[in-house]
């Protein structure tokens, strides 16, 4: 399925949980590697609610882009924890080096974060740099953020 498949069926967000995924947090990447185990990596991220999209700034090089690259479309998980408070995005994820995407990732990451989105290490002439577009399916939190999906797939 098509990330613009995923996007159109992605699961709409509360202001609460959309408020909290705002917040310039750290969350954690979950990748499946190509022999199957699990990759999980700290990441600075953004959310479009609108868009129904989380992007993460990357390298080819890096081990989540590879697993990626390796499989297109394939499952991952990104969760925001603060405390008690945690948010899930469970869908698929393509890798993207198409420069009008990631400029789009590169600006809502600085409007984010406050600053403008690292040069991470191996950016250059061999690798190149992308942004990872996940599209979830399953948005899950708790305990003190409200995130229940409702009968029409609506987070509540």
């Amino acid at each position: 399925m098509s990330l613009s498949q995923e996007r159109d069926r992605a699961p709409q967000v509360s202001d609460s949980v959309d408020a909290f995924l705002a917040e310039p947090h750290i969350a954690t990447l979950s990748t499946i590697r190509p022999n199957c185990s699990l990759h999980a990596a700290p990441v600075r991220f953004t959310w479009d609610n609108e868009a129904g999209l989380a992007r993460v700034m990357t390298v080819s090089s890096s081990r989540k882009a590879r697993n990626l690259l390796a499989a297109p479309g394939s499952r991952v998980a990104l969760c925001q924890a603060v405390g008690y408070s945690w948010v899930a995005l469970e869908g698929t994820a393509q890798v993207s080096d198409d420069p009008l995407r990631v400029a789009e990732g590169a600006r809502l990451y600085t409007r984010r974060y406050r600053s403008h989105a690292p040069n991470p290490p191996g950016a250059g002439l061999r690798h190149h740099r992308g942004v990872i577009c996940a599209g979830p399916r399953h948005i899950r939190g708790g305990p003190h953020v409200r995130s229940m999906t409702d009968a029409g797939g609506r987070c509540v």
